[in-house]
């Protein structure tokens, strides 16, 4: 679909970079997204790809709306408590972005259920907050040869890095980083989190997927760690694991 007057005005900034222009504004129209998990980190990033212009997003998210999530879970309140995240988090986001199509998963992804809808998607963002989930998505996204930008954050530390056995089959993939026996003692529920910190990461994924639906910079190959402390963020090459069973085979 082409660019209508509307998104010429609506878009207009992002329209002047030169990155950007109107080639990279159908490309954020045209894209269909797939967003796992609707806690601190997904429900920002949906915010940001929705007002971005990304023309079809899915929340996928069987949890449902607690009191504990709302100091950092911005786009609930009050009124959301014990309704489904994904379910909710659309209906709010449809109402301020009518021009982003929206749709919603009530169920748990699985190795069973996942690939359907993974089919047709340009890019997965996987937000999710368990380690079984991510190598799922992982293993998903690799198989449908599908773009993956994950994120995680706990305590003051946040890490986030794209996987894309296309563009960057050497940098690996989740599993050649974390694998599948890797014993993970820390995440929000155990070790707490602030607010801005699942925010920063949020923003940095956002623009992550933007820069790859739109084919601009150099998101892949590498690990980024921020660290909340000492407002550092450190980069880490990565490289694929010659052993790894899930994204050799692919390569």
């Amino acid at each position: 679909m082409p660019l209508s007057d509307s998104d010429f005005m609506r878009y207009s900034r992002q329209l002047l970079l030169p990155e950007v222009g109107e080639q990279g504004q159908l490309a954020l129209k045209n894209a269909k997204v797939l967003l796992i998990g609707v806690g601190g980190l997904g429900q920002l990033a949906a915010q940001y790809l929705a007002a971005s212009g990304v023309g079809k997003i899915i929340l996928a998210d069987d949890d449902r709306v607690e009191v504990s999530n709302l100091p950092r879970q911005l786009l609930f309140d009050g009124g959301d408590i014990g309704e489904y995240k994904s379910v909710r988090g659309s209906q709010k986001l449809m109402q301020r972005y009518p021009m982003c199509e929206f749709q919603s998963i009530t169920q748990r992804l699985s190795a069973k259920n996942i690939n359907r809808y993974i089919e047709g998607v340009n890019l997965v963002l996987d937000c999710s907050d368990n380690l079984p989930t991510r190598h799922t998505v992982n293993q998903a996204c690799i198989k449908a040869n599908t773009p993956l930008v994950t994120a995680s954050v706990a305590h003051f530390t946040g890490f986030l890095f794209a996987v894309d056995m296309q563009r960057a089959p050497k940098a690996g993939c989740y599993h050649c980083l974390f694998p599948q026996d890797t014993q993970v003692t820390q995440n929000c529920s155990t070790a707490g989190v602030l607010g801005p910190m699942v925010g920063t990461l949020a923003s940095m994924q956002s623009l992550m997927a933007m820069n790859i639906l739109m084919g601009v910079g150099k998101p892949f190959g590498k690990l980024l760690r921020f660290d909340g402390l000492k407002f550092s963020w450190h980069e880490a090459l990565l490289s694929q694991d010659p052993a790894c069973p899930v994204c050799r085979i692919y390569t």
